[in-house]
């Protein structure tokens, strides 16, 4: 019913349009890898690209939701998506040249990612407060979650399917939909007049540190979980002699990923945030522990699923 009731409150293109949005940050530090280790030969060095365009992720994300809060979401997210799509060209460009100018490039498409998750988030609390319906927030942020999920399913899976047709081409699929999907999208994000922006801005209250501080060692944490399952699924497909299917590999990560975050809008109300949290990271190491099991027996198929369902309640 809560499902039923939140797809009421938007248009009717906000869910497939959001949801393709999405899709270059799921599709680009794995294109990344495939692209960076065709050019150099090299999966150390293209972990490397990879974790630098993640890292750079990470520093512009603040960023670019404080440009968000100050100049509204469809400016931050229509330049974003732009500057996205010319990074990510050049690093095609600079997958011909040399390691140097290819590391820069993986950092400038890493820079300027565009935030479309926290900027939906944020859009789906604005709307349902003004339609009078802040308790579907946490069922609009469950939806969330799934659609990540799915999306590093789709995602993950493109780029495998791609691959085939050369090492570029997962790259040139995500310039292609920040185009095509994330460019459109951000254009129909509510601008936000300047009395509400300033508003904000009045309202602001410093975040506690030491539990802010707790939030970042932990998706670090998870950051770290990602980039090794990446990196291992594109050496794991390559040493058994189908390097297209590492796409194909992490997408079976993403599945159980999916329905465990849909499941996360039924959860009792009784189970609190922090017995959640323990109880998920307590999972999540023993689906890490599956996947060195998995490798070694060389089910890591299966690993990946059985790990994956640890990962979006985390």
């Amino acid at each position: 019913m809560a499902y039923r009731s939140l797809l009421r409150v938007p248009g009717a293109a906000f869910f497939p349009l959001g949801f393709l949005a999405r899709l270059p940050y799921a599709t680009s530090s794995l294109a990344t890898l495939v692209l960076v280790q065709a050019a150099s030969g090299s999966y150390a060095f293209a972990g490397l690209a990879a974790a630098a365009q993640g890292i750079a992720n990470a520093l512009g994300g603040p960023i670019a939701g404080t440009l968000a809060d100050r100049h509204g979401h469809r400016l931050v997210g229509t330049v974003t998506a732009l500057a996205n799509a010319a990074a990510l060209t050049a690093l095609v460009a600079a997958s011909h040249t040399g390691r140097a100018s290819m590391l820069t490039a993986a950092a400038l498409s890493g820079l300027t990612q565009p935030p479309v998750g926290p900027l939906i988030r944020v859009h789906w609390s604005r709307l349902l407060h003004a339609r009078a319906r802040p308790d579907l927030i946490p069922t609009a942020f469950s939806y969330e979650a799934t659609a990540d999920e799915i999306s590093f399913v789709a995602g993950p899976a493109l780029v495998g399917l791609l691959t085939a047709l050369g090492p570029t081409a997962p790259t040139l699929a995500a310039i292609a939909l920040l185009l095509l999907a994330t460019l459109p999208f951000a254009l129909s994000l509510t601008q936000g007049s300047s009395e509400h922006r300033q508003s904000t801005r009045a309202a602001r209250t410093p975040l506690p540190r030491l539990p802010l501080a707790a939030m970042f060692l932990a998706m670090a944490a998870m950051g770290t979980i990602f980039g090794a399952v990446q990196t291992g699924v594109t050496a794991y497909a390559d040493d058994s002699g189908h390097p297209g299917g590492a796409g194909l590999l992490y997408a079976v990560f993403g599945i159980g990923s999916a329905l465990a975050g849909a499941a996360c809008a039924w959860l009792p109300a009784g189970f609190s945030l922090r017995r959640r949290y323990v109880t998920f990271a307590a999972t999540l190491l023993l689906g890490a522990l599956t996947l060195v099991a998995g490798e070694r027996g060389h089910a890591l198929p299966a690993a990946m699923a059985v790990a994956g369902v640890t990962v979006a309640r985390t």
